[in-house]
């Protein structure tokens, strides 16, 4: 006679749920010892955000590929959209407080953390560095509060890499301008409020300008089937001659060199996305290793994974030393473009292998958004792509060692 299932269940036929989230602060070499009160402020209010709010929901958005716009909302509620942008009113925030911010963000998932680099890292610092006083009066704090949503028009369709070649045009117009074109991978380009646009003018140097997302002319269609960074919207524009007034115009964006400033500023923070995702692998192994029973005996009691563990954890301690050097560099007005290519070149080429460990060693289950290790596997490879590939990345700092520039 069969069981009809209302018995015991069997014993080792039920997997337990796993507990891979709890922060497990790895620091062997003291990096984040001696942290101001200041900074610690952002860091341990970005970590609860992540872990009261971020935690029970992101595995479901992600696997919907929703915006989840209401996070957005709570990251200005909590003075976390800034990435180190001094706006009135708001409390000075620190380089080191900004990039430890993006690294808990990151910890808990990738989109999270894009939200504040399009956000905060792009559209606001391009409005606080180019724009003008009435520009600045008029977006920083809704920015900022994430009351209204920005975006950073300059990837084209055929031009990524190489994206000072940008073809959008700004046509000089009585009164204005008349721009058209097309961009491609814009962050919050399908659901914002502004679109901080470059475009070449008549004159064939880069200039910016702040266009409405509801303007006329402005179409934005949302980019679907992307297996990365699901949780964020990036968007195909198309500008057809959409109409903007003298004063859309920023004043302090006249040359592509002006663009690439605001880029540079927000290459460190692109590898402190990749630590905090690094150590949210890293993490997740640990828990894994230690919980997970396999041959009668945790796999924690295995050589071969303390030796991936023991590598995970000299990778991780290795990004948080040069990142925390590099950031002390910027702090002093020291850091050169080069250097901050360093750093976004090893810390996302870094994470991307621990996520690629980590994904084995969690064998099955490392496939499961649940056990959070597949997320983060999937987003590093868009991190290890924008703001300037690896190659890109290589080239910066190849003529750097040489004085011979390789780019084509």
């Amino acid at each position: 006679m069969s069981q009809t299932g209302t018995g015991p269940i069997p014993q080792g036929t039920q997997e337990p749920e796993y507990e891979l989230w709890e922060p497990l602060e790895p620091d062997v070499a003291g990096v984040f010892r001696d942290l101001s009160a200041e900074d610690l402020v952002y860091r341990d209010r970005a970590r609860a955000f992540v872990q009261e709010e971020v935690r029970p929901v992101i595995a479901g958005i992600w696997d919907r590929a929703e915006y989840p716009l209401h996070l957005a909302s709570r990251l200005g509620e909590l003075d976390l959209l800034r990435d180190g942008v001094d706006v009135p009113g708001f409390p000075e925030q620190s380089l080191l407080a900004a990039s430890l911010t993006t690294m808990e963000l990151a910890r808990g998932d990738g989109s999270i953390a894009t939200i504040v680099g399009v956000q905060g890292g792009l559209a606001l610092r391009s409005v606080a560095s180019c724009g003008s006083e009435a520009q600045r009066a008029r977006w920083l704090e809704p920015l900022a509060r994430g009351t209204e949503l920005g975006a950073f028009a300059l990837t084209e369709p055929t031009h990524g890499s190489d994206s000072v070649s940008l073809e959008t045009r700004a046509e000089s117009r009585p009164g204005g301008y008349r721009i058209t074109g097309h961009k491609k991978w814009i962050g919050s380009g399908s659901v914002g409020h502004l679109a901080v646009v470059w475009a070449r003018g008549d004159d064939g140097k880069v200039q910016g300008f702040l266009v409405p997302q509801d303007a006329p002319g402005y179409r934005a269609t949302t980019i679907d089937g992307k297996v990365s960074l699901r949780a964020i919207w990036q968007a195909n524009i198309e500008l057809d001659g959409v109409e903007v007034d003298e004063a859309a115009r920023m004043p302090g964006a006249n040359s592509f060199a002006d663009t690439a400033r605001v880029l540079q500023a927000t290459r460190l923070g692109v590898a402190w996305a990749a630590l905090g995702q690094a150590t949210a692998v890293y993490e997740s192994s640990v828990h894994y290793a230690k919980q997970r029973v396999q041959f009668g005996r945790p796999l924690a009691a295995s050589q071969i994974v303390q030796a991936r563990l023991a590598e995970m954890l000299s990778q991780l301690t290795t990004l948080q030393a040069l990142l925390m050097q590099l950031t002390r560099a910027e702090e002093r007005g020291e850091l050169s473009g080069p250097g901050a290519s360093l750093g976004k070149y090893t810390a996302t080429r870094t994470a991307r292998d621990m996520a690629r460990n980590a994904r084995d060693l969690l064998g099955g289950n490392g496939i499961l958004l649940e056990n959070r290790v597949a997320r983060h596997f999937a987003d590093i490879e868009a991190l290890h792509t924008y703001e300037g590939t690896e190659t890109v990345q290589a080239l910066i700092i190849g003529r750097d060692i040489t004085g011979v520039s390789a780019f084509a």
